[in-house]
């Protein structure tokens, strides 16, 4: 029928119903709605979000750049570890040269001085001795036993200073002051030697006993007026150089120090920085070449700061508790021999007594001061002092060479050689006066035995017991300062190349640990 409209009757007369759109709106060329077609799943990736795409192109440069941060950082740490080692090396050469220099030089230019100034004093009291022993002047009478021992001991003192001689010359190679120094010594040394020969050849005369004191007058004025002079200097310009050396090697040791915690830590950091990015970028928690790595580079740390620790203090042992020691103590025993000296020139030159019992007054407080003390008061004031110490060791009453030692009492037994040593000093300091008793009272021939004789009870006796009992707290002090020497010298040679061997582990495993990661990246 006209203007009927047919919606969808099939052909074979079915059930008419409304169309189905089709199954992929894409097929039908029309979008959900009749609109244009979605774009296509290939072109998915073109239209994503601006926030996704930033995200994928910084993943992507991550990518790029985590091979360049992680090469990055193995030059880091093996640069570090590199300057670490070089660090410790320098290190160890520098202190391997002090403890040389300490060792060869410096401490034998002390000594070689102090004990050049002690025999100078023995071989002149013993000249003195030989003189007043052989009899002849003042009513004395021959003493043959004191002879022979002057005799003696002259010589060992002559030879004595020889060895001293030889010891100093080695010691100032290279130094062109001390080797002048040195060799003017020699010379005047032998002026000395030739004045001496001529007084106690002139003794030999009867005749010639005034020539013979003269003579002697000349030499032992020359060893006064320049020997003893010149050995002292020596001696304090000697351990003045030996404490400029001991002060720069504490200055570098602590720079060193200060150098080994920032590369250290910086190491250190440099390692843990490495294995977060592993961690961050492989999802790995752990590396274990890394993790040994930095293992390697604190032990490596910790060794270096303990070696450098160990040197600063084997040297404040070895110079401050030990060779200043040493030192007050050597020249308290060249002191000591000076004194001697003056009790036997007292007695053999009645026209100086004056002089050289002030000179032996002048000493005595040297070596042990005691303000205001005098000859008459000198031994009761040592014996308050020594009772005061004995009750209290803080109460330290008098100054000097031995007051510096028993300020610096370090070492397993050297507060009681150091006591002995000195109740050994008083013994001889009370001897001093009985001998001058006996001059006042006339007695001169039992003054110079009792003086220069080595019979027990005699005050050359007291004089080497207490010599001995120095001998021994000086050996004490020595024995402290080797050590430490030797101490010094020894982690050098046992810790420090354990912690260059540490370092250079601790490179490897960092490349190795690495190169896993680097190669995925090819």
């Amino acid at each position: 029928m006209a203007g009927t409209v047919v919606t969808g009757t099939p052909a074979g007369g079915g059930a008419v119903g409304p169309a189905e759109p089709p199954e992929h709106p894409a097929e039908s060329g029309q979008g959900p709605s009749g609109g244009p077609p979605p774009p296509a799943r290939g072109a998915a990736a073109e239209s994503l979000p601006p926030s996704a795409d930033r995200w994928a192109r910084l993943r992507a440069r991550t990518r790029r750049h985590t091979p360049v941060r992680l090469r990055l950082l193995r030059a880091t740490v093996v640069a570090l570890a590199a300057a670490l080692g070089t660090l410790l090396l320098l290190a160890g050469l520098s202190a391997s040269g002090v403890w040389n220099g300490i060792d060869h030089r410096a401490a034998p230019r002390v000594t070689g001085a102090d004990d050049l100034y002690f025999a100078l004093n023995d071989m002149d009291a013993q000249a003195a001795n030989l003189l007043l022993s052989s009899g002849g002047r003042g009513g004395l009478t021959p003493m043959p036993a004191q002879h022979s021992a002057a005799q003696r001991l002259y010589t060992a003192a002559r030879h004595t200073i020889s060895t001293d001689l030889q010891t100093l010359a080695a010691a100032a190679q290279g130094d062109p002051r001390a080797t002048a120094t040195v060799v003017r010594f020699d010379d005047d040394f032998a002026r000395y030697q030739e004045l001496v020969g001529r007084a106690l050849e002139n003794d030999l005369h009867p005749q010639e006993k005034a020539n013979a004191l003269t003579d002697y007058r000349t030499a032992t004025d020359l060893l006064r007026q320049s020997l003893l002079p010149a050995a002292e200097r020596l001696g304090q310009t000697n351990d003045g150089a030996f404490e400029d050396t001991y002060r720069s090697a504490r200055s570098g040791i602590d720079a060193r120090t200060v150098a080994l915690l920032v590369l250290g830590g910086a190491l250190i950091a440099a390692l843990l920085a490495t294995q977060l990015v592993l961690a961050r970028r492989f999802r790995r928690l752990l590396n274990p070449a890394l993790a040994a790595a930095t293992a390697c580079a604190v032990a490596a740390c910790a060794l270096g700061w303990s070696v450098l620790a160990g040197q600063s203090h084997d040297l404040t042992v070895a110079r401050r508790d030990a060779f200043d020691s040493v030192v007050a103590l050597s020249q308290a025993r060249a002191m000591s021999y000076d004194a001697n000296a003056d009790e036997s020139r007292y007695l053999l030159d009645p026209g100086r007594r004056g002089a050289y019992e002030q000179a032996f007054e002048d000493t005595s407080q040297r070596l042990l001061t005691l303000p205001q003390a005098t000859l008459g008061s000198y031994d009761a004031r040592l014996a308050a002092a020594l009772d005061a110490y004995r009750a209290d060791h803080a109460d330290l009453r008098f100054t000097g060479y031995f007051g510096d030692e028993f300020r610096n009492i370090t070492f397993p037994g050297e507060r009681a050689a150091a006591e002995a040593t000195v109740q050994a000093y008083a013994r001889y300091e009370r001897d001093d006066r009985t001998f001058r008793t006996l001059v006042r009272q006339g007695q001169a021939q039992q003054a110079v035995e009792f003086c220069i004789g080595y019979d027990q009870g005699a005050s050359n006796y007291e004089f080497a017991r207490y010599d001995a009992d120095l001998e021994k707290l000086i050996g004490i002090n020595h024995a402290a300062y080797a050590r430490a020497v030797s101490d010094g010298r020894g982690s050098l040679t046992g810790r420090l190349p354990g912690a260059g061997a540490a370092l250079l582990v601790a490179a490897a495993l960092t490349v190795l640990g690495l190169r896993p990661r680097l190669a995925e990246f090819r």
